[in-house]
């Protein structure tokens, strides 16, 4: 992938981190990228040392920003962005809940983008719905796209109403899958199975299964929000599940009876 005036990462956690090395995998040299990243990883120190510039400024007028930090902390690091001076910049946030109005308060008449990637990304099988304002042009869209393969499919939205929906099913969607499993485990339990081959039936894995729940879910996120229905004790998925399993196993007893 051929870049001309550089990229920037703003926020080098594991969705920026998976947008780097997505970058690094297709070709982009480590001297094209600068990173903004207050706790660097030995892995970004690594590729500094390899002629990625890490927290050292920005490019004159880079092809494209990535702003990767959570929502939150977005207001505090726009203003960082005023010492970029290009024009061209295409400005891409992958952070959830903050609009295109909002980010343009700050951006002024920029091109921008909004997208949600899922943590498939980190070993590229995501998916990442996109969706631009007025001043972005088809070729800009078409190269935030050729970026964003690097970690998966994308997808184009018709208009940014849609994009809590894809954050609450794609974004978030991992996780719910992963307590499904879960509770799932946990259901085996409740039916009269060992906890350990309970959860080798549900998921073979080298972590545990809330751990890599844990894992995709931000604290005061998205995700968070929508596992807390998922695990209410009383009406969520683990106590249906739990009857669902038992249901089963009840009627396969039943027919082993005759």
């Amino acid at each position: 992938m051929k870049i001309n005036n550089g990229l920037v990462i703003i926020g080098c956690g594991k969705m920026g981190g998976a947008l780097l090395e997505g970058w690094l995998d297709s070709g982009v040299l480590p001297e094209n990228i600068w990173v903004i990243e207050p706790f660097p990883t030995p892995r970004l120190q690594e590729l500094a040392a390899q002629g990625m510039q890490l927290n050292a400024g920005f490019p004159t007028e880079p092809e494209l920003c990535l702003l990767a930090v959570k929502p939150q902390y977005m207001q505090e690091a726009l203003p960082q962005l005023r010492e970029m001076t290009g024009h061209n910049t295409i400005y891409l946030s992958v952070a959830a809940g903050i609009s295109l109005a909002a980010l343009g308060e700050s951006l002024g008449e920029a091109a921008i983008l909004r997208a949600m990637p899922n943590t498939p990304a980190a070993i590229g099988q995501g998916i990442t719905a996109l969706i631009g304002n007025s001043r972005v042009t088809a070729t800009q869209i078409a190269f935030a796209q050729s970026l964003l393969q690097a970690i998966g499919e994308t997808v184009l939205l018709d208009n940014e109403t849609q994009m809590d929906a894809v954050t609450g099913v794609s974004g978030s969607g991992p996780a719910y899958v992963f307590y499904m499993i879960e509770a799932l485990a946990a259901a085996g339990v409740d039916a009269g199975l060992p906890a350990e081959l309970a959860r080798q039936l549900a998921l073979k894995s080298g972590e545990s299964i809330s751990q890599l729940r844990v894992n995709v879910t931000s604290p005061a996120g998205t995700t968070e929000a929508g596992l807390r229905v998922l695990m209410d004790e009383a009406q969520g998925l683990k106590p249906l599940l739990s009857a669902t399993v038992a249901a089963a196993a009840a009627r396969s007893k039943a027919l082993g009876e005759g």
